[in-house]
């Protein structure tokens, strides 16, 4: 997206949608928004996890995927926009996914993380085929569900090889 674009497509925060859809505001940071929203993922994430388990951060990544749906569909319509730059509830989303295999350990965390990111950035099919081919709210947290199911694949073998399995 171009500066313009992002400038144009700037709605309030005062918004319900607004909020959620750029994650309370990180999805208007200058850089590198979804890296931040992703990271901003973890210290919750880690929250319910040690409040509710797993099963508890994984009705967290339904609900985060369900309203992301529709607050970042509201977002693109209101701004004009098939995928805006300031929607990061998606990486929250596909952040969660990633951590549903990881128990409570800081380096877990840590490559979760890094390995959604990559997995995000990168887009291998399907993640690239939902980037481009599905519209509105599901389009937008399509692709980040998908790299995050890539994720939990991956941190599904590096936490049982590493005997972190739950």
């Amino acid at each position: 997206m171009t500066p313009t674009a992002d400038r144009k497509a700037r709605l309030p925060l005062s918004d319900p949608a607004v909020l959620l859809a750029t994650w309370f505001g990180i999805g208007y940071l200058p850089v590198a928004p979804g890296t931040w929203a992703s990271l901003a993922a973890l210290p919750l994430a880690w929250g319910i996890t040690a409040w509710a388990g797993w099963p508890g951060l994984a009705i967290a990544a339904v609900l985060a995927t369900a309203i992301g749906i529709w607050c970042s569909g509201v977002y693109a319509a209101r701004s004009g926009t098939e995928d805006p730059g300031p929607v990061v509830i998606d990486e929250v989303a596909g952040q969660w996914l990633v951590l549903l295999a990881v128990p409570l350990d800081p380096l877990l965390y840590g490559i979760a993380f890094v390995t959604f990111r990559l997995f995000d950035i990168v887009k291998p099919w399907p993640v690239s085929w939902a980037d481009r081919s599905v519209g509105g709210g599901l389009s937008i947290m399509l692709d980040d569900i998908f790299a995050g199911a890539y994720g939990l694949a991956v941190m599904v073998v590096v936490t049982y090889g590493m005997g972190g399995a739950r």
